[in-house]
């Protein structure tokens, strides 16, 4: 089957070590179902992939790809729970849980094999190429907000890096539940775009905000870190779930988060049932995943490209 996978190793230039052709079709096993992909998106974490984070040499070669949407062995329409190993089912109590690609083939192929029980039924409501957005960075953004930041209707949020995956659907997850949204870019287009989404405004990287807010949405890392600290109130949280531009800031402000007594959280994409609540979220609101871009899966570089570059607003969706 057709595929796009992780052939080597290059944490320095990534993108040397894709590869697209041919790969085994996955064979039958008790607990699991094959599902033939219609859509799957990318995310940062193909990106660190290939540069060899959370993926070993000896696992060569992974077929890349977290998210996915497609049709069963029953012809079913269904979306993956990307975590295997989170419940037991399929794997064993034992097994520590893994993101696909990290010690399972990912999504980015004509079929794709996973627990039964990582298999959840598509909304009619939604596109393949819509829920196949979601289990990853809106799943995320879905946990950062309401579970981790656990912000209600009327609390002010401030979401960093407006345009990656995880911070559009803070944005557009964040209006539709009733949030008072700031978001921040370098760039002027994608300040625009927030504002389009629902942000009721939209300022460069590292501006004074007009106040002070409950939450912040944190992924970019080193480069937003200190400024996240100072835009929170008295007693504000900040949920952080990526590092995008390095893990050490040059300030960690820790005199301002222990006097005002501030919340740090780390969050890692999401449960099953988290899965399912912003699945019926989106059907039931009308909320749609920003798509930036739709690409055949033969076209897989182009997407990794832009994805590598910042270039994107929303997600880059692959389809099958």
């Amino acid at each position: 089957m057709f595929a796009a996978y992780a052939a080597r190793i290059d944490p320095t230039h990534p993108l040397n070590g894709l590869e697209l052709g041919d790969r085994p079709a996955p064979t039958p096993r008790p607990g699991w179902s094959t599902v033939h992909v219609k859509a799957a998106s990318l995310n940062h974490h193909d990106l660190w992939s290939l540069r060899g984070v959370g993926l070993d040499e000896d696992k060569l070669p992974m077929i890349l790809g977290c998210d996915a949407a497609g049709v069963d062995e029953d012809g079913n329409e269904v979306v993956l729970h990307s975590v295997i190993g989170q419940s037991g089912h399929g794997v064993g109590p034992h097994e520590r849980r893994t993101i696909l690609t990290e010690k399972y083939q990912g999504t980015f192929a004509e079929q794709v094999s996973v627990p039964t029980w990582n298999v959840l039924p598509k909304p009619k409501e939604l596109s393949f190429a819509e829920a196949a957005c979601l289990p990853t960075a809106w799943l995320t953004a879905y946990r950062m907000l309401f579970t981790n930041a656990a912000v209600r209707p009327g609390d002010s949020v401030l979401v960093q890096g407006a345009g990656g995956g995880v911070a559009t659907a803070a944005i557009v997850l964040g209006k539709a539940a009733g949030l008072k949204v700031f978001a921040t870019s370098r760039d002027e287009a994608k300040r625009k775009r927030a504002l389009e989404l629902g942000a009721v405004e939209a300022l460069p990287s590292g501006a004074r905000l007009p106040q002070r807010v409950d939450a912040v949405i944190e992924t970019v890392g080193a480069a937003t870190w200190s400024h996240s600290v100072k835009s929170l109130r008295p007693g504000g949280t900040l949920v952080i779930s990526g590092a995008t531009s390095g893990d050490r800031p040059s300030h960690a402000e820790l005199t301002r988060v222990f006097f005002l007594e501030l919340r740090i959280v780390g969050s890692t994409m999401g449960s099953k049932d988290e899965l399912e609540d912003l699945l019926a979220f989106c059907a039931n609101t009308g909320v749609r995943p920003v798509i930036d871009e739709l690409l055949p899966l033969d076209r897989a570089r182009e997407g990794f490209e832009r994805l590598e570059a910042g270039e994107q607003f929303g997600k880059i969706v692959l389809t099958v």
